[in-house]
């Protein structure tokens, strides 16, 4: 019998020490959560993706409700960046989510958006740096696979 042992690095940063690309995709997320449709949940989830031709595009979650036929944030901003820029490598994508008045200390992809995070990866062959924002602490994983390390694949 063998042991795998998994270790996933997080950083943990205050938005002062983000660099200015950083800080843009975060205050993009952030703004991407007053435009999320959110009738039922009311928790309202942007997402922010840096392509590496400069451009940046956000997605925010939309529901509905025959539910699961809505999207998080994280999908809709990586499929409106694939359709609108497809030879474009995802960078990095900032998430934040806004709940009951304010927005939440901490917010992670769930497993669907981390599995899409993956294949983007493995589509470009190109980690993916995640900035998951909350209101005293940033934290920053730099590859999707750190996030979902036993992911699905051929």
């Amino acid at each position: 019998m063998k042991e795998l042992k998994i270790v996933t690095k997080i950083v943990i940063s205050s938005y002062s020490e983000l660099n200015e690309k950083e800080k843009s995709l975060i205050d993009l997320a952030k703004n991407a959560t007053k435009n999320a449709y959110a009738p039922y949940s009311k928790f309202s989830v942007g997402a922010a993706v840096l392509l590496d031709n400069g451009e940046m595009v956000t997605g925010n979650n939309q529901e509905n409700i025959a539910y699961p036929s809505g999207l998080c944030a994280e999908r809709v901003a990586l499929y409106y960046a694939n359709a609108t820029f497809p030879n474009a490598k995802v960078e990095a994508i900032a998430v934040a989510a806004y709940f009951k008045g304010d927005f939440v200390e901490k917010i992670s992809p769930c497993g669907a958006c981390r599995q899409v995070l993956q294949e983007t990866e493995d589509r470009y062959k190109s980690p993916i740096r995640i900035l998951l924002y909350g209101k005293k602490e940033i934290y920053i994983v730099e590859s999707a696979n750190d996030l979902m390390p036993l992911s699905f694949s051929f």
